[in-house]
């Protein structure tokens, strides 16, 4: 099945990307319809988020949604095949030379980028200027694990790195000059998280960016990336480096990095990745959501 469905990926990447698009429409409101286990869950985390939305508003959103992981996932065939110069002319990098500037002063950068659907267009743009390291979840499917380091690894030098080996490996490769493409919000459960507010409910959180940042004595520049509508391609914006961060209260800064993906999940809530469990661990004694 698993080789099926990437020799329709590879197929489906020559299509210009506004046919795509209508095509990931077309899936994205079949997914709705048909995988009705993340549909619970995606219900759930909309209606924790957003109490103010109607049943009917939550549903046009869950919608849209899935319409966006639809086009993500039909849309990596161009980052695994396609050339390198049409991904240049899809993604657009906005702010880039602030993490270039910030690599010629000597520092170390991590680059703090949310669960929006069009995180790893940017990263695959972003290989094409430097070489960076990130971090990579063990996937069941072994094929599908090799197809999205590929995908990561294609152009320069990147570093992958296994998140179960930890942050050393990360620290050490941003003190040799790469910059960290840093994934912060899902729920890696209670062994590694801290419970700090997200969307108004206490949310495991992995405190990682304060605690790398202080280790590599790192700048953290914010990196938002939005899909365009119906096939224009997608822009990554690099926001300016934070300052005053970190400080010596790893849960203020960790409270700190959720409000602001908080505030830009707002702005654009159809793109989040809804459809995890962000809030499956709960503090000791709540009952579960999901």
């Amino acid at each position: 099945m698993t080789r099926l469905f990437l020799a329709f990926l590879w197929c489906f990447h020559w299509l210009p990307l506004p046919v795509q698009a209508v095509l990931g429409w077309c899936i994205g409101q079949l997914l709705y319809l048909l995988v009705v286990p993340r549909r619970r869950v995606l219900h759930t985390n909309l209606r924790l988020c957003f109490p103010e939305f109607s049943a009917c508003q939550c549903r046009r959103l869950a919608r849209r949604v899935c319409v966006a992981v639809a086009r993500s996932m039909l849309e990596r065939g161009v980052l695994w095949w396609a050339s390198e110069t049409r991904i240049r002319k899809l993604v657009e990098l906005q702010g880039v030379d602030k993490i270039k500037r910030l690599h010629a002063e000597g520092r170390a950068v991590v680059m703090l980028v949310p669960h929006f659907v069009g995180l790893d267009m940017a990263g695959s743009r972003m290989a094409m200027e430097m070489d960076c390291v990130s971090m990579y979840s063990a996937q069941n499917d072994k094929l599908v694990e090799k197809m999205l380091l590929h995908g990561r690894t294609r152009f320069g030098q990147q570093e992958l790195l296994s998140r179960q080996d930890g942050i050393r490996g990360a620290v050490k490769a941003m003190k040799r000059g790469r910059p960290f493409y840093y994934l912060p919000d899902l729920d890696f459960g209670p062994k590694e998280s801290i419970f700090v507010p997200f969307f108004g409910i206490q949310t495991a959180t992995v405190p990682g960016l304060p605690r790398i940042a202080k280790l590599a004595h790192a700048a953290v520049v914010p990196l938002v990336v939005r899909m365009k509508p119906w096939g224009q391609g997608y822009v990554g914006e690099f926001q300016d480096p934070w300052s005053d961060f970190p400080t010596e209260d790893v849960e203020a800064d960790t409270t700190r990095m959720n409000a602001w993906i908080e505030a830009e999940v707002r702005k654009m809530p159809e793109q989040y990745y809804w459809v995890h469990k962000r809030f499956k661990t709960r503090p000791e004694g709540e009952a579960r959501f999901y």
